[in-house]
């Protein structure tokens, strides 16, 4: 063991595994475990800077060929077995599509760059469930190499400039602070940015670079400083484990608080071996426990996601008992992988005599992982049966409004972007506004106003509610201003349009809370959305205007799409994915909702949930078509198949236009 081990270093990387996988499989009550990797950050910013710099110093310059094919070593070979057995459990778990659609993510991991492609995933508003990609975990080994590959230009830039640890302090000090300004500000405005894009991810590294400009001076000057900073630091990631949640604005300012502490733990760790032994916390983290765990824990990494994702696909409703046995498994594979495949080739003689002997069978591993997922995505859908197929299609087909490109707005516009649908010089016009759940019915409403001679013009806005109801969402992790002006403009402009008929929907409250279970909810949020649902249709009824109102469809606890397409895979019915109506149909919310409606003039209540329920059941496979492309929207082709129902209960019942 070399002389400059740090075991405390050991022991926070098992405290920063053990709280990711401990948030993972929810065995513990650790809402914050993710920040586990951001302590990862802030360790390997401290280890590569520490190693780079004494390098720099001692040499006046930089192997950059020899550091890369430690890290190749060190990372590669793992990783790799990892995601090859990944895409091949997939086959027996996934079904085709979703073989397709994560060997996708397995290559983008493989080149360490799925990070750049979940930034898109995070924004695609019908992307699949995240945590059903066993891929996903990847992202902050995608930013941790990503930063291997510029640190050392940066901690070069910084030697040439002035050699000695002022100009590398200031260096890494100023990237560090425009990044973390600059992650600050898009926790609030693009989450998904500052929380997957590596630059933006950077100040964490640099944290844990500045902490090794302190000197061992300051700490035999100072010997009774490391306990209480231990301390500090400790008590700082566990208030992060026990008191953050995933629904926060993380990372952002909040990210401090698990940085800050792994920092003050690494100074406090700093000293020498002596000081450091008497030094509470960094004394408990060197105990044999956590040093077994911490030597694991790349592995451990690896390994504990896609197990408790394949686990959970097959058995929804996993027991204490079987994420222990989860948990299990997982230590298992991470022991064979790290005394066959980590260690022996992290410390291979002949790997370590030269650079180009890891260089080049890194490059081929890399791209042999690149090519397997690619091959494998082509694969899984190259010969789909009839069944498979039509699934997949009805999944991906858009609305009709969706289907015309700008028709349904993004989070961030505020402006109404009416879109128009049928003949022009129609004597009746039909305003179709609300949020994603208005659009899912825009293609039996728009059929059936072309046999009724009418058009339809669709204001339509991802996530926003037709009711004056102001919401947080999850996916921009603050409250959506953004919503309420265009909502606002929209009834003035639909108000100024005089349509014949204003047909509203909107996902149900109830739903929406199902979607975001840790969102922020006001105590009295139901009162106030009554008192915006009332506001909104009275804003046409007194401008003059009918008003039908459309019920929500079901909600579904998991994706239809691909729980149906997995149960035909595995030779299961498509009813095994139904719901009881008591927990899909939010009848009793659904009965307020009615009230109001019919308490308004000129405003009718559709309500078209026996299309989809019986007296106790909720179905998901109706007539041969999936109704659902994910949780809750209805399947376009489904939705074709309801024009009957829609033109009847809106044209016939309450505009009467035959």
């Amino acid at each position: 063991m070399s002389a400059s081990f740090r075991p405390d270093i050991e022991g926070l990387r098992a405290v920063a595994v053990v709280g990711v996988i401990a948030f993972h499989f929810g065995l513990t009550s650790l809402p914050g475990g993710f920040t586990g990797v951001d302590i990862f950050f802030v360790i390997s910013g401290y280890l590569i800077t520490k190693h780079l710099l004494t390098e720099i110093t001692e040499t006046g310059r930089l192997n950059l060929w020899r550091f890369y094919a430690r890290r190749a070593r060190r990372l590669l070979p793992a990783s790799l077995f990892v995601i090859l057995a990944t895409l091949v459990a997939g086959a027996f778990v996934l079904s085709p599509e979703e073989q397709s659609l994560y060997s996708k993510g397995a290559m983008f991991a493989s080149a360490y760059m799925i990070n750049l492609w979940l930034i898109r995933w995070s924004f695609d508003y019908f992307a699949a469930d995240a945590t059903s990609n066993p891929f996903i975990h990847f992202w902050s080994l995608s930013v941790e190499e990503q930063f291997y590959l510029a640190w050392p230009a940066l901690l070069m830039l910084a030697a040439w400039l002035a050699p000695g640890k002022r100009a590398a302090m200031l260096v890494i000090g100023l990237a560090g602070l425009v990044s973390f300004a600059v992650c600050a500000w898009l926790t609030t405005v693009a989450q998904p940015w500052a929380f997957y894009f590596s630059p933006l991810r950077a100040w964490e590294f640099a944290a844990g670079g500045l902490a090794t400009m302190v000197p061992a001076s300051f700490w035999r000057e100072r010997p009774r400083l490391g306990a209480p900073l231990a301390w500090l630091g400790l008590a700082l990631i566990a208030g992060s484990y026990l008191s953050f949640t995933e629904e926060a604005p993380f990372p952002g300012f909040m990210a401090l608080a698990p940085v800050a502490g792994t920092v003050m733990l690494l100074l406090a760790g700093a000293a020498n071996a002596e000081l450091r032994a008497n030094t509470g916390p960094s004394a408990a983290l060197a105990l044999p426990p956590l040093q077994w765990v911490g030597k694991l824990s790349y592995s451990l990494y690896l390994w504990h996601w896609p197990v408790i994702v394949y686990a959970a696909m097959l058995v929804p409703e996993l027991t204490p008992l079987q994420r222990l046995g989860c948990m299990a498994l997982t230590l298992a594979l991470s022991l064979f992988t790290y005394h066959v495949i980590e260690n022996p080739i992290r410390r291979n003689g002949w790997l370590m005599a030269n650079a180009a002997r890891a260089l080049v069978p890194a490059v081929l591993l890399t791209g042999t992982g690149v090519a397997a997922a690619y091959a494998n995505a082509r694969l899984a859908v190259s010969d789909l049966d009839p069944v498979q197929r039509s699934i997949a299609e009805s999944a991906a087909r858009p609305s009709t409004a969706r289907a015309k490109v700008g028709c349904v707005l993004d989070y961030e516009t505020v402006t109404p972007k009416p879109c128009e649908f049928g003949d022009k010089n129609a004597p009746r016009t039909i305003a179709l506004f609300g949020d994603s759940h208005a659009d899912h019915w825009s293609t039996p409403l728009i059929a059936a106003a072309r046999k009724n001679d009418a058009k339809v013009i669709t204001f339509l806005k991802s996530s926003c509610r037709a009711s004056q109801l102001t919401v947080w969402v999850t996916k921009l992790k603050r409250d959506y201003t953004e919503c309420d002006q265009w909502r606002a403009q929209s009834i003035k402009e639909i108000i100024a349009a005089r349509p014949s008929l204003v047909v509203i929907s909107e996902i149900a409250l109830a739903s929406s809370r199902k979607m975001s279970p840790d969102a922020k909810v006001p105590d009295d949020q139901d009162a106030q959305w009554r008192d915006g649902l009332r506001a909104t249709l009275s804003a046409f009824s007194q401008a003059g205007l009918k008003v039908a109102f459309i019920r929500d469809v079901p909600f579904n606890e998991e994706h239809v799409d691909t729980c149906v397409a997995r149960a035909l895979w595995r030779g299961e019915a498509p009813s095994l994915c139904d719901q009881k109506r008591t927990d899909a149909a939010n009848d009793a919310a659904a009965a307020v909702e009615r009230d109001i409606v019919r308490s308004v003039p000129n405003a009718s209540y559709i309500d078209m949930t026996d299309q989809f329920c019986d007296a106790t059941t909720c179905h998901v496979y109706i007539n041969g078509k999936l109704a659902y492309r994910d949780r809750h929207h209805l399947a376009t082709p489904f939705a074709e198949s309801l024009e009957p129902e829609v033109e009847k209960a809106v044209f016939r019942q309450v505009v009467a236009l035959r």
